[in-house]
This record gives structure tokens, sequence and C-alpha cells, in this order.
């Protein structure tokens, strides 16, 4: 590959802050939120043009799984469309929510900074003091006493040099990507709805499942199907495409190409085979690709899937009664892997994640939050789900406010104090059994 040296060049100090968040999913923005809530300078970057990252510009349908308390339940309570009523729908509405998330940061004190790609991390040693940016502002730098990447593929953490593996340990493969997008048109009183891989209806020209498998475009095929907020709209979470690293620009371009390719037949499927669905048409589509899996950083801890059946009650816990199954997509075409479990996962008791699983080996300064945490490819397939993402965040936020303050390094914080606040702000203690 050729090459070209880049000159050096002096570039602006934009920001000098407590608190530095890459990335505004569901884990950065409750990293923001709570470190600014804790009183810390903090600021939030954001490469695209809303908040919320998949439960807003990512069109997801739903909240999957549970993290029980927290900023999880605040959102829910603050972004429903019926307070009061059903105040803990797990519907989304991507344009409340945003609106909703707006509104969370500002009244925080959040320095919020959208359209800004995180390039670069700015080290001294070992550790990390800041990061630079590119926008439309041009090339500058953002210094930090804490950073926090919840970026989903840890592209700041990579930066620093901090170690990690892709998808699945024996082989690297990751889980496939989609692309979100919603019908219009539908007989709401009529329409099938399916929301697992491990469930289907009986249709008149056969069943659901089987008829997507044999009807629409492989790697394509099963049928995910959800009400949303509106009137006739059901989000459909059914585009697929494998073999591809979330991490490379090019496959994000493969994946999105693959996903629109596919929408079109899918609707035709729907059109044909699934009651209600006979004058459906698309709507809206999602403006970012639901990367499921890439890099998995190797922390002070790493979750396993034993932990997660065991419902392990850690020491040093920063998220409590997180739930969800095992949730491992197909890598190599529609439905579930042959190691994803759904219907029969038999643990309900919810398990906690520890600290270690925030802090990277060797790398100082930095926390991680979201789906690229310290864990193994089936034990992410739990903990990657939003609920526990947010809560991962409110818990990283406080942690990274609480170090700037003391002037100590992640690493080093107690994390009983740490355990103290979460308990102030309503996250129930797990108990050993």
């Amino acid at each position: 590959m050729k090459t070209y040296t880049e000159p050096s060049r002096q570039i602006p100090i934009k920001q000098e802050v407590d608190v530095l968040v890459v990335g505004s999913g569901p884990a950065g923005f409750s990293a923001a939120v709570w470190a600014a809530r804790q009183g810390a300078k903090t600021m939030l970057i954001e490469q695209q043009g809303d908040v919320g990252g998949i439960a807003t510009t990512g069109l997801m349908s739903h909240w999957a799984g549970e993290s029980k308390g927290g900023i999880y339940h605040e959102l829910l309570d603050r972004s429903c469309d019926n307070p009061g009523k059903d105040w803990r729908t797990r519907t989304i509405n991507p344009e409340k929510l945003k609106t909703v998330m707006l509104e969370m940061l500002q009244e925080a004190g959040v320095i919020l900074q959208l359209y800004t790609f995180a390039s670069d991390a700015i080290m001294e040693g070992d550790k990390i003091v800041g990061v630079i940016t590119e926008s439309k502002s041009g090339r500058e730098a953002i210094l930090a006493k804490v950073v926090i990447d919840a970026s989903g593929d840890g592209d700041i953490a990579a930066r620093t040099g901090a170690a990690f593996f892709k998808g699945r340990e024996s082989d690297g493969s990751m889980q496939p990507m989609t692309l979100m997008f919603k019908v219009a048109g539908v007989d709401t009183d009529r329409a099938v709805y399916n929301g697992s891989f491990e469930s289907t209806s009986a249709l008149p020209k056969g069943d659901l499942q089987t008829l997507g498998r044999k009807n629409i475009p492989h790697p394509a095929g099963h049928v995910l199907l959800y009400a949303s907020t509106l009137p006739g709209v059901v989000s459909v979470n059914m585009t697929n495409s494998i073999e591809v690293d979330g991490t490379k620009a090019e496959d994000l371009t493969k994946a999105l190409c693959v996903c629109r390719s596919q929408m079109d037949a899918i609707v035709n499927f729907l059109r044909e085979y699934v009651p209600g669905y006979e004058n459906c048409f698309i709507i809206s589509s999602a403006s970012l690709m639901g990367v499921r899996e890439t890099r998995h950083f190797e922390g002070e801890y790493t979750l396993t899937p034993n932990d997660i059946l065991q419902a392990q009650v850690f020491d040093d816990w920063a998220v409590a009664d997180a739930h969800f199954d095992f949730d491992v997509h197909g890598l190599k075409g529609p439905g579930l892997d042959e190691t994803g479990c759904q219907k029969n996962f038999k643990q309900k008791k919810g398990y906690t994640i520890p600290y270690g699983c925030f802090v990277p080996k060797k790398i100082e300064g930095l926390l991680l939050a979201g789906r690229m945490i310290s864990g193994t490819h089936i034990a992410h397939s739990s903990f990657r789900v939003m609920p526990i993402c947010a809560n991962m965040g409110m818990s990283m936020g406080i942690a990274a406010a609480m170090c700037a303050e003391k002037g100590i390094l992640p690493r080093n914080l107690d994390v009983k104090e740490l355990q103290a606040e979460l308990k102030s702000k309503g996250i129930e203690e797990p108990v050993k059994e």
C-alpha cells in the first residue's frame, strides 16, 4: 500500500474537561448525563446528527432486555407516549426519544458536539489524556482527565493500544448487521407480529418462518415484526448482512447496500404471505447500520457465559440486575446461530457485571461502556442490549466523575464508593445467595 506522510501541524484545543465521552448511544448518553449530574465538566461527542445511536438513528423497534432501575427506567418514564397509562412500554418512539435525550443532556449541563468524529487518542505514555476530533470545524483536540469510550466499536480504545479481539474467539466471525425500517399501511387489527426467531405463526399459505426462508433472498429470511407507536406502522427487523466487519468503512458500505437491496423483497413477501400487510409500504429506514458485534476489549476481568448462567454477584459489581438471554444471530444466514438461546434460557434472576470489565488492561485514564466491554463472544450476546448498556453508562459516568474529582486513575477507584453512590441513586444492591 502506498503511504503519505502527513506534515506536522498544531491543532487547537477545543475544550479541557473533566470527563470526555465518545459516542452518544444509550451507554455514552447515560455516561455523559450522570458524569455531569455528579458535577464533572463533561463533554459528549457524536459522529451522527442526533443522539441515541441505535435507539434513535438506528430506528430500533424496542428496548430488548432489562436492567432494573437507573437511567434506563428514567428514559422509559420520560419517553413513553402515554405516561401514567403505559409508563414503561418498551416500544420506542425514536423522534420523541431524540428530543428527550437532548433535554436530559441540556438539563445536566453536558457540552454536546454532534457531527464530530473521534479520530485519534492523545497519549502520555500508557495514559490517554484526550482525543483528536474531525468535523466541519476542522481538526481539534479535546483534553480530559478521564475518557469514556462508548463508541460501540471501541474506536478510541483501539487507538490507545488497548488489547482486544474481534467476534468469536475461534475464528473472528462476527454477528451480522441489520438495517431497520418501518412499513405503513398495515391493518393492525389483523396484523401478525413475530417478536423472536423461535416463534412463528400458522398462516393461510404455511408456517411464517418457513415461508420467510423460502421466499426472502439469503442471507435474509427470518421474520421479525414489531408494533410501533404510530397507527398502521410496523417496525421490521428482517434485513441481514453476514461476514462483515463494522470497524471497516468498506464493510459498512457493503452491509448498507446488501440490506437495502433486500427491503423491496421483504415488503413483497409481507404483502403476499402475511395477513394485515397486503397494502404495506416503506415509510422510513435507519440512517445508522445496526452493528451487533466487533471488538471485545481485554479488561481486568472478562465476563463469561457461566457468570451469566450462575447469576454471579461480583464483589466489585458496577452493573446490577441485568437480564437477557444469549442472543447470537446467525453468522452464516438468517435466524439464530446454533449457539443462540432465547426461548429455553433458564436464568431469570439477572446477573451483575464487575467493574473490572470496564477497565482495560494497561491503559490508564480510560473507561469502557457499551457492547465492547470485556466479555466473551457468548457473554457479549447477552450484555450488548440497550437497557444494560444504558445502566453501564450511568455507572461509568459516575465512576469517571469520582476519579476526576479525586484526581485518581479509574483503575484505582474504590468500587465500594461507586456502589454506595449507585445505591443512593436507586440501584438496588444485588444479594448473594
